[in-house]
């Protein structure tokens, strides 16, 4: 999903407070133009919707200011706000190159219905997204598992995931994604079956 923002240029000399009454946000970016940084303004309800869609240096938004002739990808790098009544004071953002490597959350997307669900099992889903590195340019939506082939007594670890070119999971390689398990009545009646089997097998030999 693509997140866009667009901001406007501020004076140096215009003062926050002034600025959040007529319902603006001062904003910074940074690492457009090497060390140095621009003062931006948006509307406070564009921030505020912003945040609820976009993370802390997680997501990145496609950002735009037309009084510099610029756009890109950046970060949120940071989010000032009153401690309680969470009203936003100013917001920072980073810029990112295509090729710079970044670290970001993708969501897990599971498709196609596994074997083993089909056979009555249940599908318990451990992790819901991935921490991975990777390009800007090469940031996925999601990380797409397809299960269809999966088993009864199935257990896909991170390790066991193919990811996309480029991407690298930063996540415990070791860390269960799913499991395909027998629910508990279908357990209880293969344990029994095992049970009922073992003694059969001990009167025969009896």
């Amino acid at each position: 999903m693509s997140i866009s923002v667009t901001c406007k240029t501020r004076s140096e000399e215009s003062k926050p407070r002034a600025l959040r009454r007529e319902g603006l946000l001062p904003v910074a970016l940074y690492g457009h133009d090497g060390a140095n940084s621009v003062s931006l303004t948006m509307p406070a309800k564009e921030a505020q919707v912003l945040l609820k869609k976009a993370a802390i240096n997680n997501t990145l938004v496609d950002l735009e200011v037309p009084e510099l002739s610029w756009n890109g990808k950046a970060l949120i790098r940071e989010v000032q706000a009153h401690p309680w009544k969470r009203t936003l004071y100013h917001l920072s953002f980073f810029s990112v190159s295509a090729d710079q490597k970044v670290n970001i959350v993708v969501p897990i997307e599971i498709t196609g219905e596994a074997a083993g669900v089909k056979e009555g099992g249940i599908l318990e889903q451990n992790l819901t997204e991935f921490n991975i590195s990777c390009a800007s340019s090469d940031i996925p939506e999601s990380i797409e598992i397809n299960v269809s082939n999966f088993v009864l007594g199935t257990n896909l670890s991170v390790g066991e995931v193919v990811l996309p070119d480029g991407v690298t999971v930063l996540d415990d390689t070791e860390q269960t994604v799913f499991s395909i398990v027998a629910p508990a009545k279908m357990a209880v009646e293969t344990t029994e079956e095992v049970a009922e089997g073992a003694d059969a097998e001990a009167e025969a030999e009896a």
